[in-house]
């Protein structure tokens, strides 16, 4: 009597098996690759309650970053402005304007805009916004030319990587204290970049974590 199924079907388990593996692998490596902050947050650039611009205010303008977030060189955490600080000039500039009801109506009744959240640092990483900015890191280093932006958009990965790269050598990354708020800032040359960070680095001391535990606590 022959055989129903021939020899080479004997094997098939076996290939199924080494599909479904070179499948999952193929899978990770894609998910690996793709479904990290680099793709799935650079270039995110919600739509605000209120159309702020930083262009104008902080670049035209020249409003420094610190009038609005006033807790950044003291606190973990760069606050968002309340509708006071707000209504310390729009009480005068564009008093009536319809696109500033939202900010108007946080003002009377006490109930925050509803601003959406761009630089979300996970819950599982500590981030202090004070130690990296009185060490003369710029807020371009994390949030890119904000001063030229219409639209805030989250401009780099803030992955661990993106943190780590900087933690391993941070000369080049280092400015004098009282330019950190100015974006536009450079330094003469790439050289003069790096002999000014290092020298900050050791005058200042400037040594981050590169441990687990440094941003994992």
């Amino acid at each position: 009597m022959s055989n129903i199924f021939p020899k080479s079907a004997n094997r098939l388990p076996l290939q199924i098996i080494i599909y479904l593996f070179v499948l999952g692998g193929i899978a990770t490596a894609g998910a690996t690759y793709y479904m990290t902050p680099k793709y799935t947050r650079v270039g995110y650039a919600p739509v605000q309650p209120v159309p702020f611009s930083h262009a104008l205010h902080a670049g035209q303008l020249g409003i420094d970053c610190r009038y609005c977030h006033s807790n950044v060189e003291r606190s973990p955490h760069a606050n968002i402005p309340t509708a006071q600080t707000c209504m310390n000039c729009h009480s005068q500039v564009k008093a009536t304007s319809p696109l500033l009801a939202v900010v108007r109506h946080s003002y009377e009744t006490g109930t925050p805009v509803p601003w959406v959240w761009i630089h979300i640092t996970p819950d599982y990483a500590y981030f202090n916004h004070a130690i990296h900015i009185n060490r003369g890191v710029s807020c371009v280093e994390c949030h890119g030319r904000v001063d030229q932006m219409d639209t805030v958009k989250e401009v780099k990965s803030l992955a661990m990587g993106f943190c780590l790269d900087c933690h391993r050598d941070p000369a080049p990354h280092l400015r004098p204290r009282d330019e950190v708020t100015n974006l536009g800032w450079q330094a003469s040359s790439p050289a003069a970049q790096l002999a000014m960070g290092q020298k900050f680095v050791h005058d200042w001391n400037v040594r981050p974590p590169q441990t687990c535990s440094g941003c994992h606590r």
